[in-house]
């Protein structure tokens, strides 16, 4: 286990974490920001990359772990992403519709943020998201971000990015 918040277990994924995440990926509702769902071989590869994100940059999307049930409801981690031109660390995070409304994205999201500033040299974190994902951006605004820019993205038409500096959070939390 690597964060523990108080209803989630924050891990690094297995591979035994194929089906639950797969049940998220592929349902259209939950991908509905995407392209398209994802498939079998695209889900796998995302647990592969991950698991390559790990050893490379020593972070990326972690599995979200309910306490109460032990159960898998989504991810939530830091990736690098080309975001306008430019590689930038990405708080990014997925989770089961069953479990939407209940504040697991931002309370994951958050402790992620607290992880990645207490961890690494990084002096803003980013969050990118399509501009109809509505849920996406109010948990990057939950968690203090800010609305930084909007860009043109041929996959996703418009994509607005938002962002928290280290003195912002370090404001925030003393």
């Amino acid at each position: 286990m690597l964060i523990e918040t108080d209803r989630l277990f924050i891990r690094e994924y297995r591979e035994d974490d194929f089906n639950d995440l797969y049940e998220i990926m592929s349902d259209p509702e939950t991908m509905i920001h995407y392209p398209k769902p994802f498939d079998i071989d695209r889900t796998k590869h995302w647990i592969k990359w991950n698991l390559d994100n790990y050893k490379k940059d020593g972070f990326g999307l972690w599995a979200l772990i309910l306490k109460e049930k032990e159960e898998f409801i989504g991810d939530c981690g830091v990736t690098i992403q080309n975001i306008d031109g430019l590689l930038v660390p990405e708080i990014g995070y997925h989770i089961n519709k069953k479990y939407w409304r209940h504040g697991y994205a931002k309370e994951a999201a958050l402790a992620v943020r607290d992880w990645i500033f207490q961890n690494s040299c990084y002096n803003v974190i980013y969050s990118y998201m399509k501009y109809t994902n509505i849920g996406s951006y109010s948990t990057a605004e939950a968690i203090g971000m800010k609305k930084v820019k909007e860009y043109f993205d041929p996959q996703n038409t418009i994509s607005y990015v938002y962002a928290i500096t280290r003195k912002e959070w370090e404001f925030e939390i003393h």
